[in-house]
């Protein structure tokens, strides 16, 4: 059976989907708005859990999942909670988070390596400058529309065009974002022999959860390169302190309830956000002061928190969504990006077969099935975790403290409840 594919948006997921779907031999384009392959590369560290791994493994070429782990950074320590004088509250060993299989493991990855490695191979595939308006049916046909006037036709469209799916917006138009209320500060502090000696072991070896008493958070997460990278020459000139794919650094995240900050934090420049975040934490142990101020105000940036809601079924058509443009979540757990992957893995193996059967409707609608299922319980779990990180209630984060500290003390406890940490 001849199955003609778009699919919207050239992020994680829709790429992965596309490197799956062309490795199957099925007619698949990708349309991405910028108008090359690297105007838009920005972001920090991705955590890549084990459904991302696994959907990374299944999707690419054999040689680009090679390329990928070659491109993954490495952390020797483990992931610890801490208080916000750098005091210990629960350790969690590598142990419990890792094993020997690649393909069913965590990694970390510039955002920047990750979509290059991506990308890679699709000639003729990814089709650059191509900024989606809308789309109209035409029988049993979608014809995609483009803001440079051009059209596509497709059996099938996939709104893969992030958080602000125009595809979304169209097909599903009461569904949006929220506004946490939340506002994240980020940041990335270079790791070099000279500046990593300014700092402990305990931020530069492994990831870190920041509990102070109340009101606010920090997540730190270092980026360790492992001697290879994906950068190619249209990357190289760019300055590695913001186009993370050719140094280490540690990345930052603060965030607060926005009535924490001045009105005006919106209009603050990096310099000016950095300057915010060192009042913040005032107080703290001055490691962290070390790692906000020594980092280029130019990586500094202000990120609000938005999230979604969950959409009721609809009537499946040939037309679907993916990763952000249906389930966006806050960047909490670190899971927005795995659940992109694994709706690609889930969405490919869908299609694979239904090339075989003919029952392409049926397979976009066991896809959506349980995509809104594990979508959105990934949402809920995102935004509760955001809301504890940035409680105000003292006493309930004085109990989670308790708790951790409980944890630690009984590692059998401790085992059982964090084996999956990361997973969800």
């Amino acid at each position: 059976m001849t199955m003609r594919i778009a699919i919207i948006g050239g992020g994680t997921g829709g790429l992965c989907l596309a490197q799956g779907l062309r490795k199957a031999g099925i007619d698949v384009s990708v349309h991405e708005r910028s108008r090359t392959r690297t105007e838009r590369l920005q972001g920090y560290r991705v955590h890549i859990n084990p459904h991302g791994a696994a959907a990374l493994h299944e999707c690419l070429p054999p040689g680009l999942w090679q390329r990928f782990l070659a491109t993954t950074g490495t952390t020797s320590g483990p992931f610890t909670f801490v208080t916000e004088r750098l005091r210990d509250l629960m350790v969690i060993d590598s142990e419990l988070t890792s094993g020997p299989d690649p393909a069913s493991n965590h990694h970390s990855v510039s955002r920047i390596s990750l979509h290059q490695v991506l990308s890679d191979g699709l000639d003729g595939v990814l089709r650059h400058d191509k900024e989606f308006v809308g789309y109209r049916r035409e029988g049993e046909v979608v014809v995609c529309e483009f803001a440079d006037g051009s059209t596509v036709e497709a059996d099938l469209v996939i709104g893969a065009d992030g958080a602000n799916s125009r595809v979304r917006k169209q097909f599903l138009p009461d569904a949006d974002r929220v506004d946490t209320g939340i506002i994240a500060i980020a940041g990335k502090h270079p790791l070099t022999e000279e500046t990593r000696e300014l700092l402990p072991a305990r931020l530069t070896d492994g990831p870190s959860m920041v509990m102070p008493r109340a009101g606010t958070g920090l997540f730190t997460a270092p980026h360790e390169l492992n001697g290879a990278s994906s950068v190619n020459d249209e990357t190289a000139d760019h300055d590695p302190v913001l186009f993370d794919n050719t140094s280490s650094y540690i990345m930052w995240a603060f965030a607060a309830d926005n009535r924490r900050y001045p009105d005006d934090v919106s209009s603050l420049d990096g310099e000016a956000l950095r300057a915010l975040v060192l009042d913040l934490i005032d107080g703290w142990d001055p490691a962290f002061k070390e790692l906000v101020a020594c980092s280029p105000a130019g990586s500094v940036s202000r990120l609000p928190i938005f999230t979604s809601k969950p959409v009721e079924p609809w009537p499946t058509s040939n037309i679907t969504l993916l990763g952000d443009a249906i389930h966006s979540m806050t960047p909490f757990r670190g899971i927005g990006a795995n659940t992109a992957l694994r709706d690609a893995r889930l969405l490919c193996r869908n299609l694979v077969e239904a090339r075989k059967t003919g029952a392409v409707r049926a397979a976009v609608a066991d896809y959506e099935h349980r995509m809104r299922d594990y979508g959105f319980a990934a949402v809920r779990d995102s935004e509760r975790s955001a809301r504890q990180f940035v409680s105000e209630n003292r006493v309930g984060r004085t109990m989670a403290r308790g708790m951790f500290r409980a944890f630690q003390a009984v590692p059998p406890l401790k085992r059982k409840v964090f084996s999956d940490h990361g997973d969800s």
